[in-house]
């Protein structure tokens, strides 16, 4: 008869998984470095204290957003908002490997956040 649990030393292991979660594919987005793999300028002059002007407009927008919502952590989507308001839009292709997201740009003059489809209570309320 076996015994229901085996002392520590004794439990059997299955294969290290963890090596198998990191996928190697390269995206543009690494931030860790390796041989051969130093931060940008601009990336390390912010750790370093030594913001851009833009770097520190974004940092005090958010700050702004979290105090007027009080939300100490934005969503993602909320710190998208907060960067179409800044005036930032998607002109450019994407310089990062994303396969899963089809790429696409719009006019640098485009709405921060286009018009939304008005729903029937609106339309309404409109015709009225």
């Amino acid at each position: 008869m076996s015994e229901p649990n085996p002392p520590k030393d004794q439990k059997q292991r299955g294969p290290d998984r963890r090596k198998n979660v990191v996928d190697a594919r390269y995206s543009g987005l690494e931030r860790r470095r390796g041989p051969g793999r130093r931060l940008s300028d601009f990336a390390k002059a912010a750790e370093e204290g030594e913001m851009t002007q833009e770097q520190f407009m974004f940092i005090q927008a958010v700050d702004a957003f979290k105090k007027a919502n009080n939300k100490p952590f934005p969503t993602w989507t909320e710190v998208l908002e907060v960067i179409r308001k800044l005036g930032y839009r998607k002109t450019c292709k994407m310089s990062v490997a994303l396969p899963q997201c089809e790429d696409w740009t719009e006019p640098g003059d485009a709405p921060a956040f286009p018009p939304s489809q008005p729903d029937a209570e609106q339309e309404e309320r409109d015709a009225a």
